[in-house]
């Protein structure tokens, strides 16, 4: 027998199949709903941790800048310059690198401050940038030595170079507290970009840029969409046989009754009073299936004599 043939010859399953179906648009639209605001809550609440990080890491660069220039170790001046010197043997390629006055001094005092944002795994890169988009000191993972292959060095090995492209330029060039961007790396990832003012003495020097992985963000958002889904399908499950069972118990007396309304159809078992304790349409009708059989059993009695 088919799961058809068996709804078709069962009212409790009928009854629970009519409501399935009425209850399953709602939890459709209501597991929409749901997820959706979760996908967007999600994603707000890492942008929002990556503002707080930039505004945090902006502050934290220039203090590190001026106490630097306080110690002697550059000038005001050496801060601001802008004159890129080609680093011997990388001066090839699309990327070419630089030195300035500062970025040696600055691989040893700003390196731990931007790695310790990486911690965050949302966080793919944490670093400074000045006006020009100039990256003097990357984060470790990235400031790998050449090995000579150009994907990997592409990916292993981005300090010191200029990002000045639009996206980063935009970032190293703006004033306003926090900067959202969609970007496109050139290594085929598309993920935020989140920038805040970086300022040294007062003066504005560029950005500190955190890139949020939207890869990432994506992978927890289908974790979250499958994790729900199941949970509604599970919900939908337990309902629908919750209200099979219930509508199939309190179909049981209404059961009782057929068997006996056929028995006393057939002029059988009118000898035995049907009884009910209910007083809702079940005793009712209980009563009304009595009559019957008493009024049967007369016309029987009757006919016999």
């Amino acid at each position: 027998m088919s799961i058809a043939d068996a709804i078709r010859k069962s009212l409790a399953a009928r009854v629970a199949a009519t409501l399935a179906l009425v209850v399953l648009p709602l939890i459709i639209v209501a597991g929409t709903i749901l997820i959706v605001q979760q996908r967007k809550q999600m994603e707000e609440s890492v942008l929002e941790k990556a503002r707080v990080a930039t505004a945090l890491g902006a502050h934290e660069y220039g203090d590190i800048v001026d106490k630097t220039i306080d110690a002697g170790k550059f000038s005001v001046n050496d801060a601001f310059d802008r004159n890129y010197v080609l680093i011997k043997g990388y001066e090839w390629g699309k990327n070419p690198k630089y030195h300035t006055r500062y970025d040696s001094i600055l691989d040893k005092e700003i390196l731990l401050l931007q790695d310790q944002f990486l911690e965050d795994q949302d966080f793919v890169f944490a670093i400074g940038v000045d006006e020009n988009g100039y990256i003097p000191t990357h984060n470790t993972k990235f400031s790998q030595p050449i090995t000579g292959d150009p994907a990997k060095d592409l990916l292993g090995n981005r300090t010191k170079r200029i990002a000045n492209y639009a996206e980063g330029l935009a970032a190293a060039r703006s004033e306003e507290p926090s900067l959202v961007q969609v970007y496109y790396r050139n290594t085929g990832e598309k993920m935020w970009d989140v920038s805040s003012p970086i300022y040294v003495k007062a003066r504005h020097w560029g950005a500190f840029r955190v890139g949020v992985s939207m890869e990432r963000i994506a992978a927890r958002q289908r974790m979250l969409l499958f994790t729900l889904a199941g949970l509604f399908a599970l919900f939908f499950v337990v309902t629908t046989g919750t209200m099979y069972v219930v509508i199939r118990r309190a179909m049981e007396p209404v059961v009782a009754l057929t068997a006996a309304a056929e028995q006393i159809s057939l002029g059988e078992q009118l000898e035995t009073p049907l009884k009910s304790a209910a007083t809702d349409e079940i005793g009712l009708l209980t009563k009304a299936i009595d009559r019957l059989r008493a009024s049967m059993k007369a016309a029987m009695s009757r006919l016999g004599h």
